[in-house]
């Protein structure tokens, strides 16, 4: 039966790491730390849980520390944890067991992420790849990096009974600022190298987006969407998605009118729908994003929490309440459940 490593690289994050590692104690399987120049208690943290901490010397590459990392592990199978992530839930032996039958793939774990952008709460739900064999597969990118497999083929992935919150995205606005910064100088090193890579295109967005500089998020997904994407690639969907979140966001809410066409692509994607209800109803559109809204909540599933359900309802109340026909407001306000905006126009409505 293989054995599982868990590798973590980490700086000056003491307090975010021992709440990691607290969470991992119970996994029975070897914890690597790899410190890259922390000045705080990160270190002393580490070995409280663990003998295997090393040091390497931060060069800009967030691949070259992972694959540090899974180099000092005891095990070939390697699960890689970022210390912002909290392990929630765990079926190790369904591991195990997976890891028999999926040889020479790579495992994917269940990524649930928390921020808060305005006043709005989100719940982000992904799956990601972490879980490979060193000896078939590497990172690769000095920013967002990816597991690539070490002899260039295509590899097919699974799915594995590990559950973590990830709370990365949060922050105070220094902290964000000081990330985003941080990634945006990677990433663009990345660029000046390979200026037709839609990932680090996608990526840059991404950043700028995080930080509300909303145009020049809108350059950058433009510059992406420019290239030829394959539409089945995850990221691809993502990209299209907050590429009309840009355009609202940046004032071009008609420009955005120009995704109707994704229609036939992306019809099954709830987050679509939710964003073309949006675009509608920047656009006064009120029927329209009625339909689309609702045509949101008839899908089953989705990646950002309450798009099919509670969001959606809430903005066809708002679209009501705007037009006068408050009992039609209050009934979709209802269906909201405990969403608090709801609540807020429901005890001022009555």
């Amino acid at each position: 039966m293989a054995v599982i490593s868990i590798c973590i690289i980490t700086k000056n994050e003491a307090q975010k790491l021992k709440k990691c590692l607290h969470a991992l104690e119970k996994s029975g399987a070897e914890i690597v730390v790899t410190d890259t120049g922390s000045t705080d208690d990160t270190v002393e943290i580490a070995r409280q849980y663990t003998d295997s901490v090393y040091y390497f010397e931060w060069c800009n590459d967030f691949a070259a520390a992972r694959n540090f990392a899974a180099s000092k592990a005891q095990n070939d199978i390697i699960l890689m944890v970022d210390t912002d992530e909290y392990l929630t839930c765990a079926d190790w032996k369904s591991v195990y067991d997976m890891l028999d039958n999926h040889r020479g793939e790579v495992g994917r774990i269940r990524r649930i992420n928390y921020f808060t952008r305005g006043n709005d709460g989100n719940v982000y739900s992904e799956y990601v790849n972490r879980l490979y064999d060193r000896r078939l597969f590497r990172y690769e990118g000095a920013i967002h990096e990816q597991i690539v497999p070490a002899e260039g083929e295509a590899y097919d992935t699974f799915e594995v009974e590990l559950v973590f919150d990830h709370w990365g995205y949060e922050g105070t606005p220094e902290e964000i600022e000081a990330k985003t910064n941080r990634n945006i100088v990677l990433l663009t090193a990345e660029y000046e190298r390979n200026s037709e890579d839609a990932y680090v295109l996608y990526q840059l967005g991404k950043s700028y987006y995080m930080k509300g500089d909303y145009d020049s998020a809108y350059e950058w997904f433009a510059k992406a969407t420019a290239i030829d994407l394959d539409i089945r690639l995850e990221y691809v969907v993502d990209l299209i998605i907050s590429y009309g979140y840009a355009m609202i966001n940046s004032g071009r809410q008609e420009e955005a009118l120009g995704m109707e066409g994704l229609m036939q692509d992306l019809g099954d994607v709830a987050e679509y729908d939710f964003l073309m209800g949006l675009i509608y109803m920047k656009n006064m559109l009120f029927a329209e994003a009625v339909d689309m809204f609702l045509e949101a909540t008839q899908k089953n599933d989705c990646q950002m929490e309450g798009v099919n359900s509670y969001k959606a309802f809430y903005n066809v109340g708002a679209i009501y309440e705007c037009c006068g026909d408050i009992e039609k407001a209050l009934e979709y306000y209802r269906m909201c459940g405990s969403y608090s905006k709801a609540l807020e126009r429901i005890e001022l409505l009555k």
